[in-house]
């Protein structure tokens, strides 16, 4: 043996703990990212398309909704995951917009990866990427045009371009005209100030029809039938109560029991139980209520005297949909019967109980100055209404976002293209590296008008000149559109987005791609044993889906 003895190696990991370390790590992770980025570009836009997505079990989901696309993926890998966490924060907090955030924030990794190339350090290129994104915000700002809620014919418009490219595009007048109508209905406005809980819009869906069929409710329409046959089937100028307890006689709790012993004592205890139901429905009845609805169960003795006093009751109904009927109506929740008085109820103009698609359902309308209304879907299949119903949300809360800011901007990849613009010329402040990285930053803006350009079958190449040279000319509002395949005045068109889906996109992206670039180490636990598969999916892995 000779004097250099082999040093006995240390391992501080599990065994089967695999690591990646340096430009490898970030190499993988940006691959990654940029297969998610890439899956939901060809869906941008007015001529995007559509995805089916085939889950375990075999169920179909087809959609241009880059959020559900990204959901029922059931993506693995840990970076890739990360691309999927920004199209839920946008998807929540803005609620349209979430493609443009992820191919934005892939394309921001597939330009950092050239500078990395470069030898440029990650922390060079972030600081450039962050400094680019607090500009590209102010810029946005500035480029806004103001929006109220009484200018329908621009809410109309909003409505109209986050439906665009979807199936429902088919009916999007008679559904915009719905959106409008309802955030208008809902909105509290306070001085300057517009409120919109998008949630006091209830989306109701039944198969059957078309979507021309779809209507806007002045109260709730609440999936649920009369608890009696021999109640009214029909209610007009409803006095409605709304009680969250159950009218029935109390469980006894624990272990407690009642001891009868003879016919009479059991004769007594029902008189009392019958007498308790009776003075629950008298307090009901004197209260002048003619609809009452129930968060709990209301027992079958009860339902007969509800029945025979004419009152139309309905049980167990949702605590969201308690507080809508209280938002519509105008009544107060009551938590105890023997509370309920004539100042608890509300006011409808019809309770209704009809059938719907083979559905007995119940209409609560005509609301004097509902602050909560429904929209009822309909559509020729499950598939239809489901996409109906994703393109109506992001219609309304498109509206919702540029109420709440009062601000839009120019769509069609006009705001993107004066974004970079100013992006190139605010590098010339800069002297060191984070130069290229504002660069980097201002071509990856360039991404929204190229994937609209080529999902609407036009040269990329050719449009993104044409609209630098309008741009170039001051024509700030100037963006493509895809049906002619021209480059126009955007507001002139009608193709306005809120500002805040802008803002949104950009922060996250930004976010997120900084947050990539910083990971130069992956260590993946093993813990799960021989059996539990490969730790981590490869390079970009992704699991197989069905439908791609």
């Amino acid at each position: 043996m000779n004097g250099t003895q082999g040093v006995q190696p240390i391992f501080i990991l599990s065994e089967g703990t695999q690591r990646t370390k340096g430009r490898e790590a970030q190499k993988n992770n940006i691959t990654a990212a940029k297969l998610v980025a890439e899956v939901v570009r060809s869906t941008l836009g007015p001529k995007g398309m559509d995805k089916m997505l085939v889950d375990s079990l075999g169920d179909v989901t087809i959609t241009n909704d880059g959020a559900t696309i990204l959901n029922e993926m059931q993506i693995e890998h840990p970076a890739a995951k990360m691309m999927v966490e920004v199209a839920k924060t946008q998807d929540e907090s803005v609620g349209d917009g979430t493609t443009t955030a992820v191919i934005l924030a892939g394309e921001l990794l597939s330009e950092a990866e050239k500078l990395l190339e470069q030898q440029i350090h990650p922390t060079v290129v972030t600081k450039g990427f962050r400094l680019a994104k607090i500009k590209a915000l102010e810029i946005i700002e500035k480029l806004s045009h103001n929006v109220s809620i009484s200018d329908d014919k621009l809410l109309r418009e909003i409505a109209n371009t986050a439906m665009t490219g979807k199936s429902a595009e088919r009916a999007s007048e008679k559904l915009t005209d719905l959106s409008v109508k309802a955030i208008k209905k809902i909105a509290e406005v306070d001085g300057n100030k517009v409120t919109v809980d998008v949630d006091n819009i209830k989306i109701e869906k039944k198969q059957g029809g078309s979507m021309g069929e779809t209507v806007l409710i002045d109260g709730i329409l609440l999936d649920k039938e009369a608890v009696h046959s021999a109640m009214p089937k029909k209610v007009e100028k409803a006095k409605i109560a709304l009680i969250d307890s159950a009218l029935e006689v109390k469980e006894l709790e624990g272990d407690a029991k009642i001891s009868i012993d003879s016919p009479e004592k059991l004769q007594a205890f029902l008189d009392k139980e019958e007498k308790s139901l009776r003075e629950m429905v008298d307090k009901v009845i004197n209260s002048g209520a003619t609809a009452v609805f129930c968060q709990k169960g209301i027992d079958d003795m009860a339902q007969h005297y509800l029945a025979k006093a004419g009152i139309l009751a309905a049980r167990r109904v949702k605590k969201s949909d308690m507080d809508k009927l209280s938002r519509a109506t105008g009544a107060k929740l009551v938590t105890n019967v023997k509370d309920l008085d004539k100042s608890d109820l509300g006011f409808a103009g019809i309770v209704n109980e009809r059938k719907i698609a083979g559905d007995d359902m119940i209409f609560v309308e005509k609301c004097k100055e509902p602050k909560a209304v429904t929209i009822l879907i309909r559509g020729g299949s499950e598939h239809v209404i489901d996409e109906v119903e994703r393109a109506m949300e992001d219609a309304i809360k498109g509206i919702a976002a540029s109420l709440e800011l009062g601000k839009i901007v120019p769509g069609g990849g006009a705001i993107e293209i004066q974004v970079a613009k100013q992006l190139r010329k605010y590098t010339d402040s800069f002297k060191g590296r984070e130069q290229l990285a504002i660069k980097s930053f201002a071509k990856a803006m360039e991404i929204v008008p190229k994937s609209l350009a080529e999902n609407g079958g036009l040269d990329p190449i050719d449009k993104i000149a044409q609209l630098r040279s309008e741009h170039d000319k001051n024509m700030t509002t100037t963006g493509l559109d895809v049906f002619s395949g021209t480059v126009k005045n955007m507001l002139t068109l009608g193709v306005v987005e809120p500002m805040k889906i802008k803002l949104q996109a950009i922060k996250s992206a930004g976010e997120v791609a900084e947050m990539i670039l910083r990971i130069d180490d992956i260590v993946s636990s093993g813990s799960g044993g021989a059996d539990s598969g490969p730790p981590m999916p490869p390079m970009g892995g992704m699991p197989p889906m069905g439908g791609f």
